[in-house]
């Protein structure tokens, strides 16, 4: 390989290497969004359980059917959801916070690889007369 081809051959790893983390991240942030949905849905159950009596009548859908359920174990499953699902998350937005970082960093690089590679043009002063106003 000549050594003109590499710079556009180590730029071309790097730019695959930049797509690859950008590639990376689209899931992650749909798996983030899918769960602050999550979250407020859940929430919005909540503030429903607090408006309701103690006797009141709770039915969780499974499946097809509906099952009866007690006012204290409907609000102790939601918590546990809403603790699940904020653990859920902290670990995809720390997923998503390392990717831009390691993103950002091959971004630079490219831009370093892409300035690295511009031959400068020697200043060539030109002949004849400079015209000043």
């Amino acid at each position: 390989m000549s050594s003109s081809s590499d710079p556009q051959h180590t730029l071309q790893n790097l730019s695959d290497e930049y797509q690859k983390l950008q590639t990376d991240l689209q899931p992650l942030i749909t798996s983030l969004r899918r769960l602050e949905s999550q979250s407020q849905e859940n929430l919005s159950v909540q503030r429903e359980f607090s408006t309701l009596s103690d006797d009141s009548k709770i039915y969780k859908l499974i499946g097809p059917v509906l099952l009866k359920q007690e006012k204290a174990e409907a609000e102790s499953a939601v918590e546990g959801r809403l603790g699940w699902i904020e653990g859920e998350i902290k670990r995809v937005s720390s997923q998503i916070e390392d990717l831009q970082s390691k993103s950002e960093k091959k971004k630079m690089e490219v831009s370093l690889s892409i300035l690295s590679s511009l031959k400068p043009t020697p200043y060539r002063p030109t002949a004849g007369k400079v015209h000043v106003d």
